[in-house]
């Protein structure tokens, strides 16, 4: 039995200044999987991306969305003005009222109480990270779109970051499409790959597509079999920029 539907994209083309930036790209999105979008840098990850959320103009192909569907965006970066100081609780209370039920969930869920009262500016990559993240299920999304999620993040962070993804994936039954160029632990952590560089090069389970002549030939054979499958295990609490923690909420 086949997830719910979310979103569906079938021959999306994007051109600009007469460049190919995606050609021909199909994917579909359900609940309660996890899709990783993979490819080199200037693949047109984060271009596939902004065009299935409608902020960016397709020039080929089509995309259906369930009715009413709510998105999460964790951006790959995040611009702000040094000149405009904003603590992360202010920051979070730009979306809803930070006395509601929901918004201290999901305060609790990302670790982010602890750093409240802490200038925006002042944080480093991991605690951004999640606090972005945080952002993006106060929307109560259905689907949960990731761009770079671990960029900056060390290994251990990766593996936090990661973990707690795939937890919220399960408590909300939400859909999650996350982009990397990465392939530290995304292999592990999803449930179908999309392999794509302009076009999809080849997509399907994490093994098949570890396999695959062309994630071969982007990747290099050496590489892809070193990181594709790996997973990580250990007994202790880190951040996610690696430090060992004592964490928030104290509830795991």
């Amino acid at each position: 039995m086949s997830n719910a539907l979310l979103l569906e994209a079938s021959g999306l083309s994007i051109y600009r200044q007469g460049r190919t930036l995606v050609d021909n790209a199909s994917l579909r999105l359900e609940a309660g999987k996890v899709v990783s979008l993979i490819g080199p840098n200037g693949a047109g990850k984060t271009t596939l991306i902004r065009a299935l959320m409608g902020l960016l103009k397709i020039d080929k192909g089509q995309i259906e969305s369930s009715q009413g569907l709510q998105i999460g965006y964790m951006p790959q970066k995040l611009n702000l003005d040094a000149s405009l100081p904003i603590s992360v609780k202010g920051f979070l209370s730009l979306n809803q009222s930070s006395a509601s039920d929901h918004f201290q969930h999901c305060a609790a869920s990302c670790d982010v109480e602890c750093i409240f009262e802490r200038p925006m500016q002042s944080l480093s990559g991991g605690e951004l990270q999640r606090v972005l993240l945080c952002r993006a299920l106060l929307k109560k999304p259905q689907l949960l779109i990731l761009d770079e999620p671990a960029q900056g993040l060390d290994v251990n962070g990766q593996a936090e970051l990661y973990q707690l993804i795939t937890q919220l994936r399960d408590e909300l039954n939400c859909g999650v499409l996350m982009v990397s160029h990465d392939l530290h632990f995304v292999m592990a952590a999803t449930d179908e790959v999309i392999c794509l560089n302009q076009h999809i090069c080849c997509h399907g389970h994490p093994e098949k597509v570890s396999a695959h002549p062309e994630y071969l030939k982007l990747f290099g054979q050496n590489q892809a079999a070193n990181v594709a499958l790996y997973t990580h295990h250990h007994d202790h609490q880190h951040g996610v920029h690696g430090e060992l923690i004592e964490t928030c909420n104290h509830k795991h």
